[in-house]
């Protein structure tokens, strides 16, 4: 069984126009308990970009910036990798590793369905691990050749 971006992929995604302020995004971001929220401009469905945790200690914290004063526009990622939702999860992982990223979003068409994030990649990949490893000790007891 191969598992696709739509089977690890958290629907409950966190969007925020771009004229929000800092400040009330990452309040949205702590409420929420996520590390990025979606950036939109004309209207909820249409990304303009994604700011994370990391964009708010860059360009708002160590420039000793006043957080309500600073808008989205101003210090997101303008650029949202994607993939599609039947997108094997190991291209997935591949895709986030080359491009170097830790989140990316899951798309059909021009709408935004869900977002996948390192978290979601290192959970699915574990469960794996665990399942084999399971198996191979099973195969061991058995008295496989393997052991």
């Amino acid at each position: 069984m191969v598992l696709l971006a739509k089977d690890i992929m958290d629907r409950n995604l966190l969007t925020m126009p771009d004229t929000t302020d800092a400040w009330t995004c990452a309040l949205k971001m702590v409420e929420a308990r996520k590390g990025y929220a979606i950036v939109t401009r004309d209207g909820p469905g249409r990304p303009a970009g994604i700011v994370t945790e990391w964009d708010f200690l860059e360009k708002v914290v160590a420039r000793g910036a006043d957080p309500k004063a600073v808008r989205l526009a101003e210090i997101s990622t303008p650029t949202v990798h994607s993939c599609a939702p039947d997108t094997p999860t190991d291209e997935v992982a591949t895709q986030m590793a080359s491009l170097g990223v830790r989140r990316i979003i899951v798309r059909t068409g021009d709408q935004v369905v869900g977002i996948i994030t390192s978290r979601h990649i290192l959970s699915v990949f574990r469960q794996y691990i665990d399942k084999l490893s399971a198996e191979m000790a099973g195969y061991q007891s058995q008295g496989s050749p393997l052991g």
